[in-house]
């Protein structure tokens, strides 16, 4: 269906041009007229047209001025305009207001037609954009939530590489390299810094969780995760490091506002607590800190930046530097780990160039650490008298040099144990699993039987075995099983059911199709000779 707008003095024109339409289009076209300038604008924002055709000299206020005034509140409209005057100015501020087509009359009904079916098919492709953009949109907004829940939950949960998390936020937009948590905490009422009926309540929320996210984002342009207990993350990206204490204060505002407002709408009781601005890899501390506010308050509303929970550290103190450091020991990087030692070691040196024993405490803090860090990530074994000569071994160091050298050396150390005990690990696991086949190939083996038997997952098992041997299981089994049968069918006495049986088939048939796909050949052409 078109709406058509006609627009002239001259009630013969008009009624020309309805003749044409309905005769042409039908029932498809709403045709509405207006014969003054003033008119047809008040028609327009009425009517709300499609197709508005237009004569340029009317009583009042003239076409071109007309038009002008209804593309101020009607963008999509598209102008047809007809005129007795072949003016190069007219036409020339008829184009500079988009008219699709500018014709003089007497009138032609076929150029009409062909003008009228242009506009039409024009209006049925930005009707089918249109449709097409609410289609992705209300696609969007089931996605998007699930793709924010993805994000909370890799932040919580820490499950997460480098890549996942910038998936995440090249396909939710952000651009910022920081952020904070917010906790919304809820249950049907607070008891100092407890809320009640927590299970009832989190089915309750949940059954609103639209309502809720809706009501958050509208304080929060933030990321909000699932309802998880009678808890909800948000995440929100801020690009600046730190808050201003004025930020905080209408932060926490707006905080208290939403709380009254979620109070009110779903008749649950809601606490919000919100932790410190950090990179958007540590969020899980933000998200801690937004917790521990809460534990620590009996207010609706608590800030970890107004409670003394915070560590505050001095004002030139790389911090981030210290994180990105033992980032580095817990991944295995070694690389990574010399290079920010010896950052962190050049800003001791550069900003405390005369404290020898602080400078010997903090290596001995970090080094100790990373140790520890080797031991929770590496899998190696606890052994409790292997730093007794460190201590003694430090006092003798008067030099910067030989600290930084020691010190980077165990730093260094600490990260290779963490990528060698691994892969040690899973070597050592791999080559266990190995024997075991080798030992049992004659049984009907199992990937589920190999997983018990080392206590570990099935898809563990897989995927570590195949990182080791470049084989899957299934592949790895039947290889052995084809080396033996190799063997066994060079002995003539043997016959081929009794082989088959001997390396694990029970079937002749699957064991002759078997050899013939992995050897080439079948088990009698291989002992004939012809493998």
């Amino acid at each position: 269906m078109y709406k058509i707008m006609l627009a002239d003095d001259e009630g013969i024109v008009i009624d020309s041009l309805k003749f044409i339409i309905e005769k042409e289009f039908g029932d498809s076209c709403i045709v509405e007229s207006a014969k003054t300038g003033r008119s047809v604008i008040e028609l327009a924002e009425r009517f709300r047209p499609d197709i508005a055709i237009m004569d340029i000299q009317m009583p009042g206020i003239n076409g071109i001025d007309a038009m002008k005034e209804i593309r101020s509140f009607s963008k999509g409209i598209i102008f047809i305009v007809m005129s007795a005057y072949d003016k190069f100015d007219y036409a020339q501020e008829a184009i500079n207001l988009g008219v699709l087509e500018y014709i003089t009359k007497p009138m032609n009904r076929d150029r009409i037609t062909r003008v009228l079916k242009r506009a039409m098919g024009m209006i049925d492709e930005e009707r089918t954009k249109r449709s097409n953009d609410l289609l992705i949109k209300e696609k969007l907004e089931t996605v998007v939530p699930i793709i924010e829940n993805g994000l909370i939950y890799n932040i919580l949960f820490q499950e997460h590489f480098e890549e996942d998390v910038e998936n995440f936020k090249s396909l939710l937009g952000i651009e910022e390299e920081f952020g904070y948590m917010i906790a919304f905490v809820f249950g049907d009422e607070q008891q100092g810094n407890h809320m009640t009926n927590a299970v009832g309540t989190s089915v309750r929320v949940q059954s609103h969780y639209q309502e809720v996210r809706e009501m958050a984002r509208e304080y929060f342009p933030g990321v909000m995760g699932s309802v998880m207990a009678n808890k909800i993350a948000m995440l929100v990206p801020c690009r600046e490091q730190k808050m201003e204490y004025n930020e905080r204060i209408e932060l926490i505002d707006r905080a208290r506002e939403l709380v009254r407002k979620m109070r009110k709408r779903l008749n649950v009781s809601f606490r919000i607590g919100i932790g410190s601005i950090k990179g958007l890899k540590n969020q899980l501390e933000s998200y801690n800190e937004a917790l521990n506010a809460l534990v620590n308050s009996t207010g609706t509303v608590a800030h970890v930046d107004d409670l003394p929970l915070s560590c505050d550290y001095e004002d030139n103190y790389p911090i981030d530097l210290e994180k990105q450091l033992f980032d580095a020991v817990s991944k295995g990087d070694s690389n990574m780990t010399r290079e920010k030692a010896a950052r962190f070691f050049g800003w001791m040196a550069e900003t405390y160039p005369d404290s020898l024993m602080d400078i010997r405490l903090k290596v001995l803090e970090f080094v100790l650490w990373a140790e520890h860090l080797a031991y929770e990530n590496g899998g190696m074994s606890y052994q409790f008298k292997v730093r007794e000569d460190w201590l003694p071994l430090l006092m003798q160091m008067s030099e910067l040099g030989e600290l930084e050298s020691w010190f980077l050396d165990k730093m260094t150390a600490a990260s290779r144990n963490v990528a060698t005990k691994r892969e040690e690990k899973s070597v050592s696991l791999v080559e266990k699993i190995k024997t075991y086949i080798n030992e049992n190939f004659q049984r009907d083996l199992s990937l589920d039987e190999i997983s018990r038997e080392y206590d570990i997952s099935p898809y563990y098992f897989s995927k570590i075995f195949k990182d080791e041997t470049g084989e899957n299981f299934i592949e790895y089994l039947t290889a052995v099983r084809m080396d033996k049968a190799k063997q066994l069918l060079l002995n003539k006495e043997l016959s081929m059911k009794e082989i088959c049986s001997m390396v694990g088939y029970a079937d002749p048939n699957y064991f002759s199709r078997s050899f013939k796909k992995n050897v080439g050949v079948t088990p009698t052409e291989y002992r004939e000779g012809k493998g």
